[in-house]
C-alpha cells in the first residue's frame, strides 16, 4: 500500500515531537518540515532523515497531510493554504484565533471533502479514554488543571495555553449547550491572564467547575465526575458508587497522530473534528471576555 505522504510546519518545542512520531510510523512516508527558522529546521530534519524547507509553501505539492504546530496566530493562514491546495490538516490547539476563522477553515475542508484534526490531545490521555465510555450523563464536573510557569507559553491567556483541554473534555463529556457562563482571572506574571475559574451551566443541568493556573509550585491534572446512578444499595454515600480509577501511562501524542494518520487514509472524520475545537474555542473565547470586562470594570 502507498504511504501517508506528511510534513510539519513548526518544529519548535512541540512541533519536534510530531517529526519524531511521524519519522517512525510504518505508513508514513515523511516528507519533511518547514520553519521560520532555517537552522532550527535543518536540525530537526538532519535528526529524522528528512528534507527541510524554510517556508510552509514548499510543502504544497509533496505531502497529503501536515500538522500544524505554529503559534496560534498563524493557524488560519497556514492552514487556509494547505486546505486550498488540497491537503488535510491537524491543527494544534486552539484551531484559530477567532470563530470567524474556524468557521472560514471548516467551511472550506467541507467544501473539497477534507479533513481538519485539531490537537486537543488531553482527548488521547488513557484516562479520558476510559472515561468515555463510563460517563453517561454527567450532573457534575470538577477539573483542575495546573502547571510550573514556561516563558514559552506566556504569549496567550491560560484560557487558552491550558483551560481550554478542559473546556473541550468536559464538552465531550455533557454533550449539552451551555446556558450560562461565570468566570474570574487575574494576570500575575505575565501580560495574559494567569489563573482562571470559569462555572459553566449546562442545559442538561449539569454543572462544570474549571481552573487553570500557570503559576503553581506543581504540574497536576484532576478531574472529578457525579453523575447519577441507578444503584440504590448502602456504601460510603448511600445510591452512589464511588470509583477512584487508576490508568497505564500511554502516549496521548503518538495516538493522536496515529488516529489523525487513520482519519486521512480511510477519509473518515477524525477523533477531534474542525468543528469540536471551534466548540471549545467559542466557550473559551466567551470565559476570556467575560474576565477582560470583570477586570475592566475593577480598574476603572
Amino acid at each position: 500500500m502507498k504511504k501517508l505522504r506528511v510534513g510539519v510546519v513548526g518544529v519548535g518545542y512541540l512541533g519536534r515531537f510530531h517529526a519524531e512520531k511521524y519519522a517512525r510510523m510504518d505508513d508514513v512516508e515523511f516528507v519533511g518540515v518547514a520553519d521560520i527558522d532555517k537552522s532550527q529546521a535543518e536540525d530537526i530534519a538532519g535528526r529524522f532523515n528528512t528534507k527541510a524547507y524554510s517556508h510552509h509553501q514548499y510543502l504544497f505539492g509533496k505531502v497529503d497531510a501536515v500538522s500544524i504546530v505554529v503559534p496560534t496566530p498563524a493557524h488560519f493562514s497556514i492552514a487556509k493554504g494547505f486546505l486550498k491546495n488540497n491537503i488535510d490538516v491537524l491543527i494544534e490547539k486552539p484551531v484559530a484565533e477567532t470563530t470567524e476563522e474556524a468557521d472560514e477553515l471548516i467551511s472550506l475542508s467541507k467544501s473539497k471533502n477534507l479533513i481538519i484534526q485539531v490537537g486537543h490531545l488531553e482527548r488521547f490521555n488513557p484516562a479520558v479514554v476510559a472515561l468515555q465510555d463510563i460517563i453517561k450523563k454527567p450532573m457534575f464536573i470538577e477539573s483542575h488543571r495546573l502547571s510550573i510557569y514556561k516563558d514559552r507559553c506566556a504569549d496567550v491567556s491560560v484560557v487558552l495555553d491550558l483551560m481550554i483541554h478542559d473546556i473541550d473534555i468536559i464538552l465531550n463529556f455533557v454533550r449539552s449547550e451551555i446556558v450560562n457562563i461565570h468566570a474570574a482571572g487575574i494576570p500575575v506574571i505575565s501580560g495574559h491572564v494567569d489563573i482562571a475559574n470559569a462555572r459553566l451551566e449546562f442545559k442538561s443541568g449539569c454543572i462544570a467547575n474549571v481552573t487553570a493556573s500557570r503559576i503553581s509550585t506543581k504540574n497536576e491534572r484532576k478531574i472529578t465526575v457525579i453523575q447519577q446512578n441507578d444503584n440504590n444499595e448502602g456504601g460510603l454515600i448511600p445510591g452512589m458508587d464511588i470509583k477512584q480509577l487508576s490508568f497505564a501511562k500511554g502516549d496521548a501524542l503518538e495516538d493522536e497522530l496515529k488516529s489523525f494518520v487513520k482519519a486521512v487514509i480511510r477519509r473518515e472524520a477524525p477523533e477531534v473534528t474542525g468543528q469540536m475545537g471551534r466548540d471549545a474555542l467559542k466557550i473559551a473565547l466567551s470565559i476570556m471576555k467575560q474576565i477582560r470586562d470583570t477586570n475592566s470594570r475593577f480598574l476603572s
